[in-house]
Order: C-alpha cells, then structure tokens, then sequence
C-alpha cells in the first residue's frame, strides 16, 4: 500500500453446477491464498457460488437458498481476513433474481452491484432467468446487514483515497457504452468483472483488448476473473482466462483452460496523476448519482513483484525500439523540414564536436534536408578545437561531416578564448566555471555569425537530460535557432544513434558512429590527460541512465523523492548501491530546480515522446520555485538510509 502500490488478484476456481457448498470451499481456498499473497482485493468469477450454467435451476428454490446459506459461511469465515472480495451470485430481490458481484470485507457486505446487460443470443439465455440491473442505488436488506444495492456504487478505501472500486459484469464489458465508463467517470480507478466468457477461436484476442483497452480510456486499472474448469460443458466450455490491466498495459493473464489464480500490484497514485494531469478526463457524475461505500485497509508495504525497466524511455523488444529509433527521428526531421521551410531558410549551421548529441543533431538535419531536396553540401557542419579538444572526438568531426556529404568547417578559438580572458581578467591556468563557460559561448557566438553570414539556421544539440540537470552553458551551448534534441533524453540519444549506424550503407560510416558511441560522454571544456578525455560529464553530475530514470518518473507522473528512490533500488539492483541511488537523485532534485531559469528561455524545438521541458507546453513552471519541500524529503531519506 505504501506509494499507491496495491496488490490484486483474479481466480479462476473449480466448480460443481448447482453445488454452492463445494463452490464455497473453492472460493475460501483462493480467499486464503490471496491474503497469503498479501493481495488486497480479489475478484472471483460471475455467479461463482452456485455455478454459471445452472440454467432453469436458477428457478429453483432450493439452489437459491443454498447459495445464500453458503455465501452466509462465506462471509464469516472471511471476518478476519483483510482482502476485499468480489463474489458472483444470484440474488432474490423484489420477487426479481438478479445476476451480482457482492463486495464483501471482514465480515461486512460493501454492496452489491447487479448486472445491467442480459445476454440473449444463441448460447446465452440470461434474460430468461435474470433481471436487468439499474444505476439508481438503495438500501436493502442482506443477511441481518442493511446494504446498498445497485450499479453505481464506488467503494473507497479511507486510508488510500486513490483506491477507488467499482464493478460490471461480464457482458457489462462488452457494450458500445459499459457501465465501467460511467464509474470511471465518477472517480473509480479500479474496475472489477466478475464474468463467465465462453471459449470460441480468437475470441480470447479480443477479450484481451477490451480489457486493456477500457483500462487504457478510463485511465484506471481493471481486473477480469472468468469462469472456467468445472462448468458445465454442455454446449460451450469456459477457460477461465484472467486478467490484470492497468492503463492499457496487460499486468497479468492466466494460461487458458486451467483454473488459476493471478496477481498483480497495481499503482493507484500513477493513475491518479495522470488523470490529474488529463484535462480532456472530468470526473464527474453522469445520470444517476452515485453512493459511496467506505472501507479502511490494513496498513502494511506491499512487495513489489512488478518489473520497473532501467531504461523506462526506450522499449525493450529490438523490434519495438527500432520502430520507435524510426519514428522519433521522422518527428525530429519532419520539425526540422517546417522551420526550414516556413522560413525560406536552405543553409544549416551545426557545431560538431564528436560526441553523441552533435551527432544525432547533425544526422536529423541530413534527414530533414534530403526530405526538402536541399543538398547537403548546405548543411555547415563547423568544429571549433579548443583546450579540451582530443584527437578521437576531433577526427569523428570531420569523418563524420565528409561520410554525410555535408560542408565541413573548422574555426580554432584558443586564441579567442585567450584575447577574452585577458579583456575580462581572467587567469587562464584557473580552471573554473568562467574558463569552461568562455568556450562554449564563443563557439555559439561563431555559429550564429557564421548562420548570418549564409543565410543559414543554428541548429541545437542539447538533450533534453541536460537541459534537465541544466548541464549546460547558459546562452552557449544551451541558445540555438532550432534544437532538435530538446526532448530527447541521453539514453535515447545513444539508441537513435545506434539505430542510424545499424541502417548505414556506408561501412565507413558505420565505424564512425559506433566509435562514437564508445565515446565518454564530455563537453571537452578542460584539457585532457595524454591526449585522454579528462572531463568525463557522469563523473559530475551523475550517470545519465539512473537520471533519466528520475526525469521519467518525476516529470511523467509527479512521484515523491521517496518513491522514485524505491523504484530506482529495484530497477538498479545489483548495478548501484543505495547510496550512489541517493546521492545522485539529491543531486537532480536540486539541479532541476537551481537550474530552471536555463529552461524558461530555450529555443523551439519538436517533442518527440510524452515529456518534455519546453516551457511553452510541458513543463511551466516558475524560475523561483522552492525546491524545499524535494529536499526535506530527500533529507528524512538520509536519515532513514543511516547516512552521514
């Protein structure tokens, strides 16, 4: 339960037709696994405690009463465990028999939600036996308990009030408008079904979608338990195939045709920030207004069993990253292309130096200039050595712009650099921020004279992990005409290189852009070491790889310090020690916001994925904005880390 995490489950259990005491005792065994699990809520399957195919024994009184009796026991043997249960039953109510999911807790029925939508089409006769459910709720009375009845009911857990339940049955799914859309809509983020889907070729694919895809629209979470082994086999058979869904994304499924029991720990805070974050998503009550039932959970951590990938920007599958290398360097390009053409502009202006970011840049301009027909001989490719400069970065500069076709230029600015530091008085053997600074603004300085000169357009380097960290030189490296990498993050920046060396014809090329890639990543602004790099950046400010991780979960769903450091232990297990986790997730926390004022005044750029940091669209934010509350928080981490 600790940062929204709740562990639910689904299960699929043996069943005998109209023998709701054997049913029962199946049940229990799946309740007791479930609360060893530490699950906290489990759906079962539609009309779990007599059976789904009982037909016209559903007319009988005998059954009816037994599975009541049994659902009685059920409810007693369950008032000390804490596992919030989603049962299938029938129910007798108003002379009318109803087809429900009852939630029930610790002894105590939450309420009853009764199916809406009857099947009544070849295999399925539920209108003959069953009534439909309506929105409108009232008070009944179940088992001694006074209990609300009725499709819109939210079941809301006081002690984590992101957990809001909510149920359709079965067929409920199915429907051009499901009930789920309204209980969503209501402020539901966890939907539960009940259901009894029968087997036919490829219908599970679908199903499959219908269950991720509601998830996905609702912004919410769905569980899905269906019937399987030991229903009737009569003229249809049953899988029990279940499912855990959360925003689209399939959590957990069980094999087809066996009974099994899955779960699943879902996050209730990432939903709620995303919706917080949706404006297109209102909740908001539509029709009938809805009753809420109240609930409290025990209070524990829940072990997370779910895979949190290192690399949350770049899919895993080589066959998904590279259908994503692709299209992220078509937005690239086809941004590009506009600027180029609404001004009319047919020159490039690009700083290369070597290393990863130039690189990229330079080859989303080639792109972009072979869609307008421009040749690229107008692409000015200018490296500018300097103090730091090494003859590996150096000599990838110029191989690369030749093997590209474009025109290369070379401009030294140590003597530049040396007139201004006398103008300015600045010892030159003090090797501080003013001496690093004075080259990356004279090598933008010439860009930009040299882009007036041809007629042409700078175009920006920059990460956006940099510009995150603001780990660049302000109005230097950080100003350009156009920055094409302005929401790239550098572990991405490395794949879409690699992506484009992977496609190169040219071996030549090829080379070079592995080389490159093999490069420490520097801005080059201190003198190397016999000829080595000897300003290697993720000795400064971090490894890119765990910041990145940071800005994904920090700026996608608004996470707290303290959860994102626990999602890092897990991602990075084995990799970083929590210390080295702590120091650099203090060191971002605080560079996101010292440095904003960098961000507040970038140059256009295309977004390429769902974040960002423009301060036109993404990320608004004030300059002067308090980081205080971040750090308190990373400070109380400290303490519970035991670290000095």
């Amino acid at each position: 339960m600790k940062d929204g995490f709740i562990r639910v489950a689904a299960a699929s259990v043996d069943v005998k037709v109209a023998d709701p005491e054997f049913n029962r005792q199946k049940v229990m065994e799946a309740v007791l696994h479930a609360a060893d699990r530490g699950a906290k809520v489990l759906v079962l399957p539609e009309l779990v405690l007599s059976a789904y195919t009982c037909g016209d024994l559903f007319w009988q009184t005998p059954l009816l009463e037994e599975t009541k009796k049994q659902f009685a026991i059920l409810l007693e043997e369950t008032r000390q465990i804490p596992v919030v249960l989603v049962v299938g039953m029938p129910l007798v109510l108003h002379q009318n028999l109803f087809n429900c999911a009852v939630f029930l807790y610790r002894g105590k029925i939450l309420g009853v939600v009764p199916k809406k939508h009857l099947p009544n089409y070849s295999e399925f006769y539920e209108m003959r036996h069953f009534t439909p459910g309506k929105r409108k709720v009232e008070m009944i009375s179940l088992l001694g308990q006074q209990v609300p009845f009725g499709m819109n009911l939210l079941f809301c857990c006081e002690n984590v009030e992101d957990l809001v339940l909510a149920a359709e049955v079965c067929e409920d799914l199915w429907v051009p408008m499901p009930p789920s859309t309204f209980h969503g809509m209501a402020g539901a983020t966890v939907i539960c079904n009940p259901s009894a889907s029968d087997e036919t070729t490829t219908k599970d694919a679908y199903r499959k979608e219908l269950v991720s895809s509601q998830s996905a629209r609702l912004v919410g979470a769905y569980i899905y338990a269906s019937a399987g082994e030991g229903e009737s086999t009569q003229d249809l058979v049953y899988s029990g195939h279940n499912m855990i869904a959360e925003y689209g994304a399939l959590l957990a499924e069980s094999a087809r045709f066996e009974n099994h029991y899955i779960d699943a720990e879902i996050d209730v805070q990432r939903l709620a920030a995303d919706r917080r974050k949706m404006s297109t998503f209102v909740t908001e009550e539509t029709g009938e207004p809805y009753h809420r039932v109240y609930f409290t959970l025990e209070e524990e951590e829940t072990k997370l069993e779910r895979n949190f990938p290192r690399t949350p920007f770049i899919p895993a599958d080589k066959k998904d990253r590279d259908k994503r290398c692709d299209e992220i360097l078509t937005i690239q390009a086809m941004g590009l292309k506009k600027r180029l053409a609404h001004t009319g502009c047919r020159h490039a202006v690009v700083g290369i130096s070597g290393g990863l970011d130039s690189t990229l840049a330079v080859l989303v301009t080639a792109r972009a200039f072979d869609m307008l027909d421009i040749p690229r001989e107008n692409i000015l490719c200018v490296t500018m050595p300097c103090f730091g400069t090494t003859d590996r970065t150096y000599s990838n500069a110029v191989l690369l712009t030749k093997k590209l076709g474009a025109t290369l230029r070379e401009i030294r600015i140590n003597q530049a650099v040396e007139q201004h530091f006398a103008d300015i008085g600045h010892d030159s053997a003090v090797h501080d921020v003013t001496y690093e600074n004075s080259q990356a603004r004279e090598r933008t300085q010439i860009l930009m004279d040299l882009a007036n000169k041809i007629g042409g357009m700078v175009i920006g380097t920059g990460d956006m992990s940099e510009l995150a960290l603001g780990w660049a030189t302000y109005n230097g490296d950080h100003m350009s005409m156009y920055a094409v990498n302005a929401s790239v993050p550098k572990t991405l920046v490395r794949h879409l290189v690699r992506y484009y060396a992977d496609a190169a014809k040219s071996e030549e090329l090829r080379a070079v852009l592995l080389d490159v890639l093999d490069t420490p990543v520097s801005p080059e602004l201190l003198p190397p070491v016999d000829g080595v790099i000897s300003q290697v950046t993720e000795d400064l400010v971090g490894p890119y790889e765990l910041h990145d991780f940071f800005l994904y979960y920090m700026l996608r769903f608004g996470f707290r310090p303290t959860k994102i450091f626990r999602l890092a232990k897990l991602a990075f297990d084995g990799v970083y020690e929590d210390v080295i986790i702590y120091k650099w997730l203090r060191t971002f926390c605080w560079r996101f916001f010292a440095q904003h004022f960098k961000r507040t005044c970038l140059p256009d750029g295309p977004k390429v994925g769902s974040i960002a940091v423009s301060p036109r669209g993404d990320l608004r934010m004030p300059t002067d904005a308090s980081p205080s509350v971040w750090m308190a928080e990373m400070d109380e981490l400290k303490e519970t880390l035991g670290l000095s």
